[in-house]
């Protein structure tokens, strides 16, 4: 189950915030309309598109939306609770026999699960059923790189067209130094332009990436444990010796967690029989 992540929005508005926090604090009102250059945005922007139709197919950059929105998810699937699933599998499946897990896949909403689960009932070797598996896995991170490589790259090419635009700027206001009311103007771009990609590389485009990168890595070791779970199941573990290994891969702070919600629901029961 997926929901949003409000860190990526709530980022992005702070940091433009506290930049315009700065301007209007030196400059006012008026400070703010002086960082505003059209012919800046169009440098950035435009450069920046134009780099990404050369450097990627259509089919790529037709996947940056849906990539840019992964940015503003995140998986609320709870290690516990993937834990006690497979334990109430492994149950089943020792009780009632592998078949019968059958019926439990209806209420499995992860694919992942119920692909490891199909793979269990058809009576796959568990051999087999990790290199499938981790195979999935394999190109889930290749699907994943290529579309984080978009953004990636968005982040390299914003502040290099930022300084283009510094070029562009200083060209042309040493081609007007006779003329005095264009001095400004022209520096005005010169000095925008970068300001312009550097935020949006350091505020937007790469901290982005990074945040994809990690969500990469926490969904392959989600999936790890998925892995070790089915094959627990299928090859017939005791449901404990399940469980104790896969809470090997809670972290201590899930642990600690766990151990403080046990000791107040203790202390909260010895209250009320008093």
């Amino acid at each position: 189950m997926r929901k949003r992540d409000l860190l990526t929005p709530i980022g992005i508005t702070l940091g433009f915030i506290m930049i315009m926090l700065a301007i209007l604090t030196k400059g006012g009102t008026e400070g703010i309309t002086s960082f505003l250059d059209i012919a800046s945005i169009f440098v950035v922007i435009g450069g920046l598109v134009g780099s990404l139709f050369i450097n990627f197919r259509m089919e790529q950059i037709k996947l940056m939306n849906r990539v840019l929105k992964e940015a503003f998810r995140q998986n609320d699937q709870r290690l516990p609770s993937l834990i006690n699933l497979f334990i109430n599998l492994s149950e089943r499946a020792r009780r009632e026999g592998i078949l019968a897990l059958e019926n439990e896949l209806e209420e499995v909403e992860d694919p992942f699960i119920k692909k490891g689960i199909l793979l269990a009932v058809d009576g796959i070797e568990p051999e087999v059923i990790h290199d499938i598996m981790h195979a999935e896995i394999t190109a889930m991170e290749e699907r994943h790189y290529r579309g984080r490589m978009i953004i990636e790259k968005c982040g390299e090419y914003a502040p290099a067209w930022g300084m283009i635009g510094t070029l562009v700027g200083l060209v042309l206001m040493l081609n007007s130094l006779q003329d005095p009311a264009t001095l400004g103007p022209n520096m005005a771009v010169a000095l925008l332009t970068t300001l312009y990609g550097t935020v949006l590389a350091n505020l937007v485009f790469l901290p982005m990436a990074s945040k994809l990168e990690i969500k990469t890595e926490e969904e392959v070791f989600i999936k790890q444990i998925i892995i070790e779970g089915v094959i627990g199941v299928q090859s017939g573990q005791n449901p404990r010796i399940l469980e104790e290994k896969l809470s090997a891969f809670l972290s201590n702070d899930s642990n600690v967690k766990e151990e403080t919600d046990t000791t107040v629901d203790f202390v909260e029961e010895r209250i009320n029989e008093a």
